[in-house]
């Protein structure tokens, strides 16, 4: 998923389980790759300054303003929409993958991509950090 926002490029819907009963089956786990690919990914703390709907986009999803502080800013799409509105995101401290690269979704420039987990009912809950973590702050 090269820099786009939750659940870009590449996603199938498959494994969000049966939609007619509403359960998601977590997947199994994947074999063991070792320290390395984590240890590459720059996982950094983000807080949203804005959000609003990326109208253009194939399925719903929000532009998304990221202050990361000595970092700067970035912005990211994300399919976030069906859990929280743009008011309820913004101030939010949320996780990004900072350094997999940057992609147009519906022409709006994704810098980084926002992590986060799906629930039983395959909406992503984004995964946050504590009030008192400033921006930018590298995530171990």
């Amino acid at each position: 998923m090269s820099g786009g926002g939750t659940g870009n490029a590449g996603d199938t819907g498959a494994d969000r389980g049966d939609a007619a009963t509403g359960s998601a089956e977590i997947p199994p786990a994947l074999p063991e790759a070792g320290l390395a690919p984590f240890e590459a990914l720059d996982l950094r703390v983000a807080v949203v300054r804005a959000a609003e709907p990326n109208p253009g986009a194939r399925s719903p999803a929000y532009r998304l303003w990221l202050d990361l502080g000595p970092l700067g800013s970035r912005q990211s799409s994300a399919r976030i929409t069906e859990r929280y509105r743009p008011e309820q995101l913004v101030g939010r401290r949320v996780v990004v993958a900072a350094n997999l690269g940057s992609r147009r979704i519906a022409g709006f420039r994704s810098e980084v991509l926002v992590l986060g987990a799906a629930d039983e009912h395959g909406r992503i809950a984004l995964l946050a950090a504590p009030e008192d973590i400033p921006p930018g702050a590298r995530v171990h």
